[in-house]
């Protein structure tokens, strides 16, 4: 997977001066930079700072706290594994170690190929059908590696 080359400076400000208006502009901020970039370019976080009169470590405390904002491009598909207590009570960490361990990466990591990104989620709702899981948006439960591999086609 090659890198992108970071997003110009003047494109960043434009897209973040289209959100000045709304109260709380923040994460609107932070969602349109994400839907353009695939990620929040820690570029940007002097920018939000400077345009909103806030410090880069207040800005950075609040993207870090959102676990959705990512500082790099997820890959093509995106894997959700569900870590809250009904679902380690039904085998998702050892179900989670398995997947990772095939997918050859670590939590929030994405294959060399680009085409999964791993990341771990705390509670997804569906506590009766444990373990949980969601690849590219869509719920799915009693998961095990070798369905949930085969759901990001691996």
């Amino acid at each position: 997977m090659t890198l992108a080359s970071p997003p110009a400076t003047a494109e960043m400000q434009a897209i973040i001066d289209r959100h000045l208006g709304l109260e709380g502009p923040l994460l609107p901020m932070f969602h349109a930079l994400q839907a353009e970039y695939g990620h929040v370019p820690a570029t940007a976080l002097p920018l939000l700072a400077a345009t909103l009169n806030v410090t880069v470590a207040e800005v950075h405390g609040v993207k870090s706290f959102y676990h959705d904002f990512r500082d790099q491009p997820a890959g093509r598909r995106v894997l959700k594994i569900c870590r809250a207590e009904a679902c380690q009570a039904m085998g998702a960490n050892a179900m989670s170690a398995a997947v990772l361990d095939r997918l050859g990466i670590n939590w929030h990591g994405t294959t060399p190929d680009g085409g999964v990104t791993v990341e771990p989620v705390f509670c997804l709702g569906l506590c009766a059908c444990a373990p949980a899981a969601m690849v590219d948006g869509r719920v799915i439960g009693r998961v095990d590696a070798d369905r949930l591999l085969a759901e990001v086609s691996v």
